[in-house]
């Protein structure tokens, strides 16, 4: 409970980013541009996905689901970040903040899975290509997605129900432009030890394991792969794998930076998210349209057909 001269608090109070009222702006505009090429890269990957015959493989059904987490993500934070950027601080209740930062890490841990799944994928395409379609088949694809999504929420509403008993007395400035998990633990004014001791232990299945399993499977195709007898065998065989192993280290080195490597100052943590919400999901349809054959024949299509 709170003190008697204080109040439970009903709604936060997002500082953004203060001391760049200079160039606000500027700012503004950069990031709106790249919310923008985000959101309208992925929406353009899952409708071509979606309509091409020639992108009905399970890779791309899964780099479907991949970029509807990528817009879920950065959906669910950069129109606040926007409105907090312009008006340089911005209210937001105590149920509105607990839900931001409920549906960010819900997009970060089915990511976590769908990369994951996508690693299988690639594995059983190497391991056994003959069998690659009937065994990744659309029920078992559609299986695996759907618990990819299905383990983030669940995942986060066992978490939640420790962050919900929280109490908030007094302060309510959050230094931050988003609702994130150490913003948040810092203002409680409860014991907030087992709410972090529980955050590691979920983080174990969540994100620790669903790694060691990436780098594992990897090591299974780097040796799969070398039994090919032929150059062009291996080297066709590496590049189906490229962009899903760029994709992970870009995603789990930003993980790392942002939520492993310690705290170098409130400024420098903001911009180090920004890498989280903003770079990979902007580098993860990127990657995938440069390195694949089938999206850049498909994108050429529709431009053809436009001019």
């Amino acid at each position: 409970m709170c003190d008697a001269n204080q109040s439970n608090v009903e709604e936060f109070i997002l500082l953004g980013f203060p001391n760049m009222s200079m160039v606000k702006i500027q700012f503004f505009f950069s990031i709106l541009s790249l919310y923008v090429i985000i959101v309208s890269m992925n929406t353009l990957l899952v409708v071509l996905v979606a309509k091409s015959r020639q992108l009905e493989l399970p890779m791309f059904f899964f780099l479907q689901n991949l970029s509807l987490a990528d817009i879920f993500l950065t959906t669910n934070t950069v129109p606040k970040m926007l409105q907090v950027i312009l008006w340089e601080a911005v209210t937001i209740s105590f149920s509105e903040c607990v839900a931001q930062f409920y549906f960010h890490s819900v997009a970060g841990i089915v990511e976590c899975f769908l990369l994951t799944v996508m690693s299988y994928d690639r594995y059983v395409a190497i391991h056994n290509p003959l069998r690659y379609v009937s065994i990744m088949d659309l029920k078992h694809r559609l299986h695996l997605a759907l618990w990819c999504w299905l383990l983030g929420f669940l995942v986060m509403a066992m978490e939640m129900f420790f962050i919900w008993n929280l109490k908030f007395c007094g302060l309510n400035t959050i230094d931050f432009f988003f609702c994130d998990f150490a913003p948040l633990l810092e203002l409680s004014t409860s014991d907030t030890s087992m709410v972090i001791l529980e955050d590691f232990i979920f983080s174990i299945p969540v994100i620790i394991l669903p790694f060691v399993f990436i780098i594992v499977t990897y090591i299974l195709i780097i040796n799969t792969v070398l039994k090919i007898s032929s150059m062009s065998g291996k080297k066709k065989a590496f590049s189906t794998c490229s962009s899903h192993l760029i994709i992970v280290c870009i995603y789990y080195g930003t993980l790392i930076v942002v939520y492993v490597v310690p705290s170098n100052g409130t400024h420098v943590n903001k911009f180090m998210s920004l890498l989280y919400i903003l770079v990979t999901p902007l580098f993860n349809p990127i990657i995938y349209s440069l390195r694949n054959h089938e999206i850049k024949s498909e994108i050429l299509k529709i431009i053809k057909r436009e001019k």
